[in-house]
């Protein structure tokens, strides 16, 4: 195996990379590895038919994005679940995207406000839970979330900032996915509406507001199932 690795041209190992990269992407994301799992080299190449080299480029990458630690001579392994990294990220969240929504109320064009009405009709549209899929939201809903989220901040016209939160949505993800039960008191679909209505009437005060609070109670969510719910076993 690690032969082929080494006779494969360049863009054959560049695709095996893509493909490796996305399906342990996609694993950690739906949860089939517990916080905390190792991530072994070795199993996952046995496991995916492909070279040590390229499951390291594909691991590289997911940690790069926040969805995996490389630990000191340990290896890499899923985050952990623990209060002080996702309160951390939701600090950086807090104090950066209402910031960017301000910005996006005050330059975004007319189109902007097109796609903003798109992308929260689509949100408003798209079922948060499947049969299948238990209490966790679909992932139809969660794409449709990130799209709206990342459409309202896009009338900023900074690309710059938009990767800033690319990177931190990726990082939240994974633990708002993990965290992501029913919780019967926050509707989230009024907190929703609400930031579209404040943004497309141009209130960046209010827009830049209910962002903040609608950040923080999802931090809090995370703190209580910490709280709350027994560690799991892997």
């Amino acid at each position: 195996m690690t032969q082929t690795a080494h006779t494969s041209t360049s863009p054959g190992k560049q695709m095996l990379s893509e493909q490796v990269y996305a399906h342990l992407r996609g694993a950690i994301l739906r949860g089939d590895h517990a916080p905390g799992d190792a991530l072994k080299p070795q199993d996952l190449a046995k496991e995916q038919g492909v070279s040590l080299a390229v499951v390291r480029e594909a691991l590289v990458r997911v940690v790069g994005e926040g969805l995996a630690d490389r630990l000191p001579n340990r290896g890499f392994a899923v985050p952990a679940f623990s209060d002080r990294r996702w309160q951390e990220i939701a600090e950086a969240r807090r104090s950066i995207e209402p910031v960017v929504l301000r910005m996006s109320v005050e330059r975004g064009d007319v189109d902007w406000e097109a796609r903003v009405r798109a992308a929260h009709h689509r949100l408003a549209r798209t079922p948060a839970y499947v049969p299948e899929g238990g209490e966790h939201y679909s992932g139809a809903w969660s794409e449709a979330h990130r799209v709206f989220h990342r459409t309202l901040l896009e009338g900023c016209g900074n690309p710059v900032l938009l990767e800033t939160f690319d990177r931190m949505w990726t990082a939240s993800e994974l633990a708002r996915r993990w965290s992501a039960h029913r919780h019967p008191d926050r509707d989230h679909a009024d907190e929703h509406r609400r930031l579209e209505e404040a943004a497309l009437a141009r209130d960046a005060h209010t827009a830049a507001e209910v962002l903040a609070q609608h950040l923080t109670q999802t931090a809090a969510g995370l703190t209580d199932r910490a709280h709350h719910e027994p560690a799991k076993e892997a």
